[in-house]
């Protein structure tokens, strides 16, 4: 079996024996751990766990959205301002950062299960607990709440996948994993489509907290621990045999286990890690990729049915427009990540930021009240790259980052992302009021052309696949 081998760490002897793989020594059996889930087949189990991951983050992203569909609502229902929402959605987004550092560090010190579970249970409560809500204020503090949940559920998720996925499958993987985010915002869209116009905004809220809540429950009984994480703690290799032997690995009992490939790059761990074995530089630019990335992405979540409607669209066909920029961005991040699978990840993310900046300034050309078709269209190409270009980061952040600090990392380039969104929340409803429909398409063009910048600077993308 490919990677079962010992190493001259453990303590130098000579073989002794070789019986299906397995390197014997005085000093026992070793097997990697790294090549025997790098270069090993992609079982029916392991692919269930990607699934379980995948939900989580539609969940996820269809908690986030769900706000944004709601605004337009609330606003008509209890007669105030739009501005009036902007610290509901800035806490929200708040919460996210802080949930997205802290899910990272906890992850990488405690386990990715306990990661997952945890953010999808704080994200249904308080999603759920909304519809209760009485005011704006109460709605501000359940947003932030909820946020820490969403914050840390697509990090550890990503981390998840990308440890139960064979190399040659990670970074499409990782895709669908992440891509379930709009895959939730459409899902957000189409029954707010339905839930607001017939049952109200609070059937809605409660809705969206009761089936997180119902996948909480599966995640406890069906969720395993990373195996990568369980390599890195001698008291639990018995755990991690079992799980291996789920896996179709036969691993036979009491062996060690080694990662030859990352023992070398995690000479460091912890947070300051990601600045150190020549990662200072990549850290930064992801970071400020991430930040403006996710600043055009929460402006479209949060304010694109707002911005609509101030365009005189009515309250459902602001929400298509929402639900084809999430739709035209599930279609980009997996068309994405097959030429990213081939071609490396430099070229392709750089042309999505291009194709991403270019549609919103063609957009700006366009009437968008009069020209519902062409705004349509230009929507859902300004999400297909956006979504193609935010996804694809976070098989990045799996490359770049070595087992020991990629929740971390992941986390981190995820926290900075949210200070983006939090800046949007503001940014959105001032260019909105200020100037309409094209100072908004504007602000969406520039940060995409900073993330061009920053994803050019950086020096570890993802290479080449060998032929």
């Amino acid at each position: 079996m490919a990677g079962l081998a010992t190493s001259a760490s453990f303590g130098g002897n000579a073989r002794t024996g070789l019986d299906d793989g397995i390197e014997r020594t005085a000093a026992g059996a070793a097997v990697d751990i790294g090549a025997v889930l790098d270069d090993g087949p992609f079982t029916t189990f392991q692919k269930l766990i990607v699934l379980l991951a995948a939900l989580a983050v539609i969940f996820d992203g269809c908690d986030t959205q769900m706000i944004g569909f709601a605004i337009p609502v609330l606003i008509r229902e209890w007669g105030i301002t739009r501005n009036a929402f902007a610290p509901v959605v800035a806490a929200g987004l708040l919460g996210m950062g802080l949930g997205a550092a802290c899910a990272g560090l906890f992850a990488d010190r405690f386990g990715r299960r306990w990661a997952v579970i945890g953010s999808v249970l704080v994200f249904g409560i308080a999603t759920g607990a909304i519809g209760l809500a009485p005011n704006v204020a109460v709605i501000a503090l359940l947003r932030f709440v909820a946020g820490l949940g969403i914050g840390g559920a697509v990090p550890t998720s990503a981390t998840l996948t990308a440890e139960y996925t064979p190399a040659r499958f990670r970074t499409i993987a990782i895709t669908i994993t992440i891509l379930c985010i709009p895959l939730g915002g459409m899902f957000a869209g189409l029954f707010s489509s339905v839930i607001l116009g017939t049952h109200g905004w609070r059937t809605l809220f409660f809705t969206g907290g009761v089936l997180p809540l119902i996948l909480a429950l599966v995640l406890l009984v069906a969720l395993p621990e990373s195996p990568r994480f369980l390599s890195r703690r001698p008291n639990r290799w018995g755990e991690l045999t079992k799980l291996l032997r789920r896996m179709a690995r036969d691993i036979p009992d009491g062996v060690e286990f080694i990662d030859v490939r990352e023992q070398g790059a995690e000479r460091h761990l912890g947070f300051t890690a990601l600045f150190r074995d020549g990662r200072a530089s990549d850290t930064v630019a992801i970071w400020c990729a991430f930040f403006m990335c996710l600043l055009a992405v929460y402006a479209a979540f949060s304010w694109l049915p707002t911005m609509l409607a101030n365009e005189g669209f009515s309250v459902q066909r602001a929400g298509y427009g929402l639900t084809l920029y999430n739709l035209g961005g599930a279609l980009g991040a997996l068309v994405c990540a097959v030429i990213i699978a081939r071609f490396g990840s430099r070229v392709p993310l750089i042309l999505c930021c291009v194709g991403a900046a270019a549609s919103v300034w063609l957009l700006m050309t366009v009437n968008v009240a009069q020209h519902v078709t062409a705004t349509m269209t230009g929507l859902f190409a300004h999400g297909l790259f956006v979504n193609a270009v935010q996804v694809a980061m976070v098989a990045l952040c799996a490359h770049v980052y070595p087992t020991g600090v990629r929740a971390t990392g992941t986390a981190s380039a995820f926290a900075f992302g949210r200070i983006g969104s939090i800046v949007s929340a503001f940014a959105g409803a001032a260019v909105i009021t200020a100037g309409g429909a094209s100072s908004y398409l504007l602000m969406l063009g520039v940060a995409m052309a900073i993330v061009l910048v920053s994803l050019a600077l950086v020096r570890r993308h993802i290479p080449r696949a060998e032929r």
